[in-house]
């Protein structure tokens, strides 16, 4: 149940970081969402390796949307190229 609770944070995240992105991207809704979730799952994990959060607990929505801004940032500097 965690694992849905993560991905429901992190399609939320997804269209968060899409309307914080500066500019129009090349990423579509599909991309921005799985992006969202993938920096959901990122900053859970990451959080949780770094202690603040235990096992089991997602990152919430502010880490999310960090996570997801993260990669989304990261995709189109690679998708530029």
């Amino acid at each position: 149940m965690q694992l849905i609770w993560t991905i429901v944070i992190g399609f939320a995240a997804g269209l968060v970081a899409k309307l914080l992105e500066p500019g129009t991207g090349t990423s579509g809704f599909f991309v921005t969402t799985a992006l969202g979730v993938a920096g959901s799952l990122v900053a859970s994990f990451f959080g949780q390796f770094a202690g603040l959060y235990v096992p089991g607990q997602s990152a919430g929505f502010i880490g999310a949307v960090i996570g997801a801004t993260a990669l989304l940032l990261a995709h189109h500097f690679v998708a530029k190229k």
